[in-house]
């Protein structure tokens, strides 16, 4: 279900994708390959709010994919970090200067019922 949300084009490379630095281990919760694109898409899940060392964390996972994983035929890797909260403002400022393609965004573990979507549809709307 989560690859057909994601689009076509995506390959499965692997989960806990271990990245070894300096004798310490560090994983890679999804690893994907786009084949359209032509380049890997790292996902990091978090069950909490993202802090700045899930993003900075993510941006070293993107440097050693582009040193060490990535062919001349490849483009720069992407990395998502999804999680159960998301601070704008932290996310604003720990993204700043980055030049890795990373995102970072807000996952709901269940559809809300059909009266909260009705009601954010109307916001959506009347705010147009």
């Amino acid at each position: 279900m989560f690859l057909l949300e994601l689009g076509n084009g995506f390959t499965f490379v692997k989960r806990q994708f271990r990245i070894t630095l300096d004798n310490t281990h560090y994983y890679v919760d999804l690893v994907f390959y786009h084949r359209i694109l032509r380049c890997f898409v790292l996902i990091d899940l978090k069950i909490g709010k993202v802090n700045h060392n899930d993003i900075g964390q993510m941006n070293m996972y993107l440097n050693y994919f582009k040193s060490e994983e990535m062919s001349q035929e490849d483009n720069e890797p992407i990395g998502i970090i999804l999680s159960a909260e998301k601070n704008h403002f932290l996310v604003k400022y720990a993204l700043g200067g980055i030049s890795n393609k990373l995102f970072v965004s807000k996952y709901q573990l269940y559809l809300p019922d059909k009266k909260e979507l009705e009601n954010r549809l109307r916001e959506v709307l009347e705010s147009k």
